[in-house]
């Protein structure tokens, strides 16, 4: 975007956050400050501008240093731009990197603000980044018309295989909003992993330290919604998985006996520093990926979950529902199908040959709307 004076004259409201920089590393506010762009608002995600706040927590607004520029939060008392904070502000730009899996909020901000710049007359533009789990493989549910929410923001699948701006291509076309305007990559293509493209990876929160992590995070992320540790508080999240009342070595041979692409299970100790069985010792299991190409995250989930269940029937447990009477797993998910058949099926095969049809249908959907071969 830098190369052209598009946007030179023009007050830039920029939604952004840590993830925003160069090849070089360096931030994009400072980058185009410097180089005459003028911006008059900044927008910030969950985790904040500087992805110092952990996953969930509200966020303060506060004002970005040496320059008086505001930072709105959009994870705080609204999560979608408001009138005011647009007043003074010609053009919107989008530019965070995601992890490319529909649980993580940073696309569910993208849309909330794609929505308000069209509402409030202002125009939109995605600077797009590279899907760092792969434009090819799709895989997971797509979310319900009821279940619509922050972690399951679009009707996608889990594993949706798109960047930013073709996901906002997409979701503008179905719902009738202006389309994005694109500043798309240069020699990305979708079957480009994050390492393929030689950039460095920043990570996208606290607990997105790696793009082992991302992988997995599609999959290993569903344990949330139970009452096992998913590694938050680790210096692996995601990848390491456990609770008191496991059994590593059992549950380990469990995974690796079923066979899973690209991946191996060994048994692991970790003592979380917070979130679930803080300070407490869990037994479990480390995911290992050999073959990142091979490895289906939402299989591998999901048939953790089941392994769980059948492991540990006098432990093992969902979330209960909330406030708005709705599981966490649920949430995630997009719908109680999941839920629905750990209470009730014998193995995971019936839903996992469903979502992948419904993968399947989201994949010839989305066909329109790439960008890149």
């Amino acid at each position: 975007m830098l190369e052209n004076s598009r946007y030179i004259d023009k007050k830039i409201g920029l939604v952004t956050n840590h993830t925003g920089v160069d090849s070089g590393l360096e931030q994009n506010i400072d980058l185009m400050l410097r180089q005459g762009y003028k911006i008059t608002a900044l927008f910030s995600p969950e985790h904040g501008l500087f992805g110092d706040y952990p996953d969930g927590e509200y966020v303060e607004s506060s004002v970005y240093p040496g320059t008086g520029i505001p930072i709105y939060s959009l994870f705080g008392d609204t999560q979608k731009p408001t009138g005011d904070m647009l007043q003074d502000v010609d053009v919107l730009i989008f530019d965070i990197q995601d992890i490319g899996s529909r649980y993580y909020t940073y696309m569910s901000t993208m849309l909330l603000s794609m929505e308000a710049a069209s509402q409030h007359g202002v125009q939109f533009v995605v600077l797009d980044r590279p899907n760092p789990i792969g434009g090819t493989d799709v895989e997971g549910n797509v979310t319900k018309p009821s279940w619509i929410s922050p972690v399951a923001y679009a009707h996608i699948a889990i594993r949706h295989g798109m960047t930013p701006g073709e996901i906002a291509r997409f979701v503008a076309a179905q719902e009738g909003l202006p389309e994005p305007q694109l500043v798309p990559m240069e020699h990305w293509s979708r079957e480009m992993y994050f390492p393929d493209t030689e950039l460095p990876w920043v990570p996208t929160s606290p607990s997105a330290p790696s793009i082992e992590m991302a992988l997995l995070y599609p999959g290993t992320c569903l344990l949330e919604g139970t009452n096992v540790s998913e590694g938050r508080g680790t210096s692996v999240p995601f990848q390491v998985l456990g609770a008191p009342w496991i059994d590593g070595a059992e549950l380990s041979k469990a995974l690796n006996d079923m066979g899973l692409p690209g991946v191996k299970a060994r048994p692991a100790y970790f003592r979380p520093s917070f979130s679930k069985w803080t300070d407490q010792v869990c037994r479990g299991i480390q995911v290992h990926i050999f073959e990142p190409e091979k490895v289906r995250p939402v299989e591998l989930g999901v048939r953790l979950l089941f392994a769980l269940r059948d492991l540990y029937p006098n432990h093992f447990r969902l979330t209960p529902p909330g406030a708005d009477r709705k599981r966490f797993l649920d949430l995630l998910c997009g719908g109680d199908d999941l839920s629905t058949a750990l209470e009730n099926d014998h193995s995971p095969d019936a839903l996992l040959e469903k979502w992948a049809q419904e993968a399947e249908e989201f994949r010839k959907q989305r066909q329109d709307y790439l960008l890149y071969q």
